[in-house]
């Protein structure tokens, strides 16, 4: 097992990374909260019934009282009407102060059961249960949470951390390869941005990591968990370094919003918003060709990306709906080296415009080549 401690401003928990995890949940987390009467399990369908179980006997068998949430699976099912009905459940159930709410999936359930934590009765505990590689990674770490509204992701939410994380890695034996590799883009990311030991390991490995090998993608997750730990002890809030791990996402959310969150996975249009950044800072002279070429072929080799939909003004346009947007400003994070990023905030429409247009030939020209 690896534990990797995150030592936030706000709060400290541990994020705990191993093979058959689920099963002590209950008995790791009982120290943590020990005032806690009723558990409510918020989850997928799909992941209850492969995971839930482990899950919720173990908090049976400490003598508590536990009910499962279940949310529709996929991005547009991250409503605040998906929220106000998750809050209507917990008031018809009697949940109080003294609930423990568990984040079992993905992503989507975990953003929006931590901000369900952070507003019933202003606060309960809860705990993060990652089930996908993209959300063991990334999303689970961090303390952001949050929904989508029609107008972009995640503009509403609230910073609260877990009591623990635990990425069990069990759960992605039965990911689909497609959401593996997807999964993949944020490790893709850390390596980038900030860990070129990662990005080296994960150019030498790339066809064993690709297909899932624990013993080579264990090692992947838990230098991005230590990565974004880092960062976020430095920065908890996004004033200033924590903004680093928005490579990729500016133009990424900007493909989700445009195709409806529905023609790509998260990871997928990162891919192609670090490609986006990528051809960016190579226009403005901040990236030499041969380490750009280095950073799209790693990209690439946890692909195939699938093309989308979307007009180059269009997804301009939407980035100024992004909620990384300050005083008028839009940051984006652009690529100098592998490990190093500068974090420019005078980029223009036409320089953003050239550099999606650049990004949307090359995902025409692969099209071709694989249709």
């Amino acid at each position: 097992m690896s534990d990797i401690r995150v030592e936030a401003a706000s709060a400290s928990y541990t994020v705990h990374v191993d093979r058959n995890l689920l099963a002590s949940i209950a008995e790791r987390t009982a120290p943590l909260a020990k005032k806690i009467s009723q558990v409510f399990i918020v989850t997928s369908p799909e992941i209850d019934s492969l995971w839930g179980a482990p899950v919720r006997a173990g908090y049976v068998a400490l003598g508590k009282q536990v009910t499962t949430l279940l949310i529709p699976a996929g991005e547009s099912h991250k409503r605040m009407t998906t929220i106000e009905r998750l809050l209507e459940e917990l008031a018809q159930h009697g949940a109080d102060r003294d609930t423990l709410l568990v984040a079992l999936g993905g992503g989507v359930l975990g953003d929006m059961t931590g901000f369900l934590a952070a507003i019933w009765m202003r606060g309960v505990p809860f705990i993060q249960v990652p089930t996908t590689l993209l959300s063991q990674v990334d999303s689970s770490v961090g303390g952001k949470t949050g929904a989508n509204l029609a107008a972009g992701k995640n503009l509403v939410g609230a910073f609260y951390h877990p009591l623990a994380v635990f990425a069990d890695l069990n759960t992605l034996s039965t990911l689909p390869p497609r959401e593996l590799r997807a999964g993949l883009q944020e490790s893709v990311k850390a390596g980038v941005i900030r860990y070129p030991n990662l990005f080296l390991f994960m150019e030498a490995n790339k066809e064993a990591i690709r297909n899932g090998e624990l013993a080579v993608l264990q090692p992947v997750i838990e230098d991005s968990i230590r990565m974004k730990a880092e960062v976020v002890e430095a920065d908890e809030r996004e004033s200033g370094l924590r903004m680093i791990l928005n490579f990729g996402h500016t133009v990424g959310h900007a493909i989700e919003a445009a195709t409806g969150y529905k023609q790509l996975l998260h990871g997928e249009a990162i891919g192609w918003g670090m490609i986006a950044a990528v051809r960016l800072s190579q226009s403005r002279n901040l990236l030499d060709e041969a380490t750009a070429e280095r950073i799209t072929n790693l990209v690439h080799a946890f692909g195939p990306l699938p093309p989308f939909e979307a007009e180059a003004q269009r997804l301009v346009t939407l980035t100024g709906s992004d909620k990384k947007k300050r005083s008028g400003t839009l940051s984006f994070i652009l690529p100098t080296s592998i490990g190093t990023v500068d974090i420019v905030r005078d980029v223009t429409e036409a320089e953003l415009l050239a550099a999606v247009e650049s990004m949307l030939a090359e995902m025409r020209a692969a099209n071709a080549v694989t249709a």
